[in-house]
């Protein structure tokens, strides 16, 4: 019978190496996360290390950026001579930018995975894909199924479906999982790596802007991952969660902050052990932020009580660029000239930086119905009122009396030159 041997696992993903926050520069938080995951690596005896994509934040990353990834891959390997690295592709990376050092890895432990290549037939080369990895004694523990983000022309045609992208997908792992079954020997597990949106997967702010970059198509549910897999390393949402109520599909999240919504959100990558094919000890390795985000004030306020919770703030007696970013929420019941330059002043001395202005109006309540307006009737409308509709929509309160006699100056001097 095969001896049982545990393999510890770093599970990791969208790193978005050379992000910026609200155009501030974020490298000096990347390197102090490269610089806590080579910690982990050496405190938790990591065999394998998987990052499922977003290496970097853009397809062209700068060649600092770059430098700075395969800095860490170095430090990494001499940290653990025999630790095992697979990384994928997400949708912000350039598959074969990505993978192209490959062919200098591969008397290494470092696999990467940036497309699914196809046989001169129209096959997936499934060798590509499957990547086995060995315990301490040098054999097999299990293989792990090393899937990027999938494009159109990646995944199967499934002819007659409702959603062709995620019955493609569910195809492709299915066939993936196929092939690595039959490679299996006894005391085998399979594991897989994937970046997606899964159904049910709560987003964070971020989130939000990632979506389109899959055209609206439909995401994926938890059953698209066949049974066989005893782990799936997701990555594309920035918060850390399980999908579809089991434990063993997981997203581990970003591990630095992607938006102001993550402010009381601890960031952290997951660790699991694989111990004759059963997970064990599952759990979050928390990243701690290099840099914090702060909300002044918690809700939106007027502008001057915003400003006097910014004069509260702890004066700088640092290096004003490893600082807090901050996000000033303010009420607003009109247009504020110079806005950002208040805040702006009301902030020197002070340990923040100015990263966000969110901005919001009080309701406005209005009787009566909706009504739809005619030809004639849209004719009929006189320009006032056109301007107190876009001033109300916008700011959500009746236009002030002062702003309804300068317009109407305006547009009698207006009216006057057109006559002439």
């Amino acid at each position: 019978m095969k001896k049982k041997i545990r393999m510890k696992f770093i599970h990791t993903a969208d790193w978005h190496l050379g992000q910026l926050f609200h155009e501030y520069d974020r490298t000096y938080e990347h390197q102090q996360f490269l610089n806590r995951l080579i910690e982990v690596i050496k405190e938790q005896k990591t065999d394998v290390l998987l990052i499922s994509g977003d290496v970097f934040d853009l397809s062209n990353p700068s060649a600092l950026t770059v430098r700075m990834f395969y800095t860490f891959l170095n430090r990494a390997s001499r940290v653990s001579k025999d630790l095992q690295i697979i990384i994928t592709a997400g949708n912000h990376d350039s598959p074969s930018r990505l993978e192209s050092p490959q062919p200098l890895l591969e008397s290494s432990n470092i696999h990467i995975v940036g497309t699914v290549e196809k046989k001169a037939d129209g096959s997936i080369n499934f060798e590509k894909l499957i990547i086995p990895l060995k315990n301490k004694e040098g054999e097999t523990e299990a293989l792990c199924l090393a899937i990027p983000f999938l494009r159109m022309g990646d995944y199967p045609v499934v002819a007659e479906c409702s959603d062709p992208y995620a019955e493609g997908v569910a195809e492709l792992y299915r066939q993936v999982t196929s092939n690595a079954v039959s490679q299996l020997e006894q005391g085998q597990s399979l594991i897989a790596m994937g970046h997606l949106y899964a159904a049910g997967a709560e987003r964070s702010g971020n989130d939000e802007q990632e979506r389109p970059i899959l055209g609206n198509i439909e995401c994926v549910t938890a059953s698209a991952f066949p049974v066989e897999l005893k782990y799936v390393a997701l990555g594309h949402i920035h918060k850390a969660q399980k999908i579809g109520g089991l434990d063993h599909i997981r997203y581990c999240g970003s591990p630095i902050p992607m938006s102001f919504s993550e402010v009381n959100y601890t960031h952290q990558v997951l660790s699991f052990d694989l111990t004759g094919g059963i997970i064990q000890n599952l759990e979050a390795v928390e990243i701690p932020a290099a840099i914090p985000l702060l909300r002044v004030p918690e809700r939106h306020k007027p502008l001057h009580e915003v400003l006097l919770a910014i004069s509260e703030l702890p004066d700088n007696d640092g290096d004003i660029n490893i600082a807090p970013y901050l996000e000033a929420k303010i009420l607003l019941e009109g247009p504020e000239p110079g806005l950002r330059h208040k805040i702006e002043m009301a902030l020197k001395g002070k340990r923040a930086r100015l990263a966000k202005i969110d901005v919001k109006h009080p309701a406005l309540s209005v009787a009566g119905e909706t009504t739809l307006i005619t030809s004639k009737k849209l004719e009929e409308i006189k320009p006032i009122e056109i301007f107190n509709k876009v001033y109300e929509s916008k700011y959500n309160v009746a236009v002030p009396e002062v702003l309804t006699t300068l317009f109407n100056q305006v547009y009698q001097e207006a009216s006057h030159i057109e006559n002439k």
